[in-house]
């Protein structure tokens, strides 16, 4: 079964049905589900669809001569003509672009253009002198995202001005996560989102007949699974000295968030803050870490830290990394029920990436007491207090200089009126001229602080099974 990309599926269907020439653009990280995308949307329509894979240019051009014989004749032969270069394979296809409307997919277009250097060039001019004439679609996908941004939409590549559209492929967000699933309980959806990264190959691992502990241990804490090979895995595809990277994610997943606790705590000779940069770029490209500023800040605040982005990262390097050799050896069940009780405070930040879903989608429906343009964590010094402080999510409005405060708690008791009054006191800090205040909660509210919030409309409650 498919699911979610429906708007993405949408629009490339619309710009399929016009009779103009359209150059699209997929891309994202692996496993994110772009060429199930494209595999749904070239169903029933007249395609090519060509994979590349790392490798010589004689050996991808022998795949796609493969692809187009198979399209053209509808053979499924291993034996195919063998055309001499890539521009004999582009003949061709412009050529069968003539009997009727055809879309041509390159998947894993990094690859194909690194093999040789004129790819890109020979693609630009066939699209210039004969494609861009044709009811036709080219559509380059990868999952090299900085190459797709610099080497293929960036201003120096020759393909520059070329596309149509561009589609980058994102995780799901929790709603769509949890429509996999029909035996879960909300939170154990929400777990299962958090820890997969709402990565679609990743879901897809999860089996809602068995418990959630069964599926977990299964995933994460068996040696043999998919899953427990994944991240080292990605790492060495993606990067060069895995093991650095494998020390930062490690740093930032256990607690450090500054660059120099970073470099504190890979404690490598000559590890500096050149260095440190570099590497954190690397996997700020690949979605793996995020820098983050205050909200209300600017970009180029120094009061910056770095977070694990990807759920599926995060809860592997806090859970199962140091305990690989116990794993390895069969004891993956009783190492799972010695952490089981700390993911309670893993979630505790997913559950801020939940609310700030929620908050967005709220904020596009306009059923929000304002309409906000930017959302997100905020931390820093109280002056009133003289101390350091965090708010899990402001939403503002700069022009109306109205803001949303709220607070999020995954925990297993009820939020009280203590937490609603503190959120109000940081809020204190700010001059916007109209403040609002949210609560989330997994298990809801006591009565006393349901009494404030009746009371007053600047006041709302959320608890998760409302969200």
């Amino acid at each position: 079964m498919f699911w979610g990309r429906e708007k993405e599926l949408s629009n490339l269907n619309a710009r399929y049905n016009n009779d103009n020439f359209e150059c699209a653009i997929i891309y994202g990280r692996r496993r994110v589900g772009k060429t199930e995308l494209i595999k749904e949307f070239i169903k029933n329509k007249k395609h090519i669809f060509f994979s590349a894979v790392e490798g010589t240019e004689r050996r991808n051009i022998d795949l796609l001569s493969g692809s187009i014989y198979r399209s053209i004749s509808g053979k499924n032969s291993l034996s195919s003509p063998r055309h001499e270069d890539f521009a004999a394979c582009l003949e061709q296809i412009s050529d069968y672009s003539w009997e009727g409307k055809l879309i041509f997919v390159i998947d894993e277009y990094p690859y194909f253009a690194k093999s040789e250097k004129s790819i890109s060039s020979i693609l630009q001019h066939y699209i210039d002198h004969k494609f861009q004439y044709r009811d036709f679609m080219l559509i380059l996908c990868g999952s090299s995202m900085s190459f797709m941004e610099n080497q293929v939409m960036g201003y120096q590549s020759p393909l520059y001005g070329r596309r149509t559209c561009q589609y980058k492929i994102l995780a799901f967000d929790y709603i769509t996560s949890s429509s996999f699933f029909e035996n879960f309980t909300k939170e154990e959806k929400a777990i299962i989102h958090t820890i997969t990264g709402g990565i679609p190959k990743y879901l897809l691992q999860f089996n809602d007949n068995n418990s959630i502990d069964e599926n977990i241990i299964d995933n994460y804490f068996t040696p043999s699974s998919f899953l427990y090979e994944e991240p080292q895995n990605l790492l060495k595809q993606e990067l060069r000295e895995p093991q650095i990277y494998k020390d930062i994610i490690t740093a930032i997943a256990t607690g450090a968030s500054k660059m120099s606790e970073i470099i504190s705590k890979v404690n490598i000779n000559g590890f500096d803050s050149a260095k440190c940069n570099k590497y954190l770029s690397s996997l700020m490209s690949l979605g793996i870490v995020k820098r983050e500023v205050p909200v209300l800040s600017k970009e180029n605040s120094r009061n910056s830290i770095y977070r694990i982005n990807d759920g599926m990262f995060r809860f592997w390097y806090c859970f199962v990394y140091n305990n690989t050799s116990a794993i390895e050896f069969g004891d993956g069940t009783m190492v799972y029920e010695r952490l089981k009780n700390a993911i309670t405070n893993f979630m505790g930040e997913a559950f801020e990436g939940i609310a700030k879903e929620y908050l967005w989608q709220q904020n596009v429906a306009n059923r929000l007491p304002i309409k906000f343009d930017n959302c997100g964590r905020w931390w820093g010094n109280n002056p009133f207090e003289k101390k350091e402080q965090e708010i899990d999510l402001v939403a503002y409005n700069k022009n109306e200089k109205k803001a949303i405060f709220a607070e999020c708690k995954w925990t297993n008791k009820q939020v009280d009126s203590r937490i609603l009054k503190r959120l109000i006191q940081k809020s204190e800090m700010f001059d916007f001229e109209e403040k609002f205040y949210m609560i989330f909660s997994k298990s809801g509210f006591t009565d006393d602080v349901r009494e404030i919030a009746d009371s007053d409309d600047m006041i709302s409650l959320v608890s998760f099974d409302e969200m």
